[in-house]
């Protein structure tokens, strides 16, 4: 498979995250995901595994995220070898009409599994905090991060 093919592979995965989101549809959402998968919310919690990431989804979906719907940009792709990838990106739960600026900065990490499939393995999600992140940046050698705009 070509970095193309990957690429393609690996944001139809984030396609189909946020389709899941949209239908509330936690066993789908939790498929993306490996058996073994750590899941950091931008609050802080933790979940552990395929299971404990679909269940808690399942929660979400019927009480806080109800009617949601998931925005997710792709800022980047690293690849580490064949079979992983870092994707860094921004992302937002919304209702109504998409936020032109998503608030949260993502990190996803993909493995190719032994069926070919490429899955999240980990997934960390902060909430951007515009006024600590322009102090910050005053004292930061430059450039800018990437995430600015």
């Amino acid at each position: 498979m070509t970095t193309t093919q990957d690429t393609a592979a690996i944001t139809s995965v984030l396609s189909e995250l946020t389709a899941a989101w949209g239908r509330h549809d936690a066993e789908a959402y939790g498929e993306l995901f490996t058996q073994d998968a750590t899941y950091v919310t931008f609050t802080g919690s933790l979940h552990q595994g395929r299971q404990d990431i679909t269940d808690s989804h399942r929660a979400l979906f019927t009480t806080f995220l109800k009617g949601t719907e998931l925005a997710d940009e792709v800022i980047g792709i690293r690849f580490q070898g064949a079979d992983a990838a870092i994707v860094s990106g921004r992302g937002d739960t919304y209702k109504g009409k998409r936020p032109h600026k998503l608030t949260k900065i993502q990190t996803y990490t993909f493995v190719r599994e032994d069926d070919g499939k490429w899955r999240i393995a980990a997934f960390h999600n902060t909430k951007r905090k515009p006024l600590l992140e322009f102090i910050s940046q005053r004292f930061s050698p430059k450039p800018e991060p990437v995430h600015n705009g």
